[in-house]
């Protein structure tokens, strides 16, 4: 049977990469299976996906294993294509104004390049 993509997913250079290597092999598949849920089916569940209300187009992905709380920032480019960048462990009941201020930046810059 073979697999149909509602949704492509793009790493934007290293970023979310090098903040993949830091996770534990529980953390790892549970990003795997939500990344895989994204990009296949059509109505993502708020809980693994949402908008971040404020931003410039900003949505997170987000992982929950045990106590803790994962969550990766990303954005949509040309409909069908989001792509991913900075990821963090969420401590906080809010999430951290330098994580977003990072995020939007990485997408102006993708958005810059991509442009030249």
């Amino acid at each position: 049977m073979k697999e149909k993509f509602v949704r492509n997913i793009f790493y934007y250079k290293n970023y979310y990469l090098d903040f993949y290597a830091t996770l534990n092999p529980e953390v790892k598949k549970k990003f795997n299976w939500t990344l895989q849920l994204v990009s296949e089916i059509e109505r993502v569940p708020e809980k693994y996906f949402s908008y971040m209300k404020g931003s410039s187009g900003l949505f997170e992905i987000r992982v929950e294993v045990g106590s803790n709380i994962y969550r990766v920032f990303s954005f949509f480019d040309e409909g069908k294509l989001i792509v991913l960048v900075n990821g963090f462990i969420k401590k906080t009941q809010k999430t951290p104004k330098s994580e977003i201020e990072l995020a939007e930046k990485l997408k102006k810059q993708y958005f810059d390049e991509k442009d030249k």
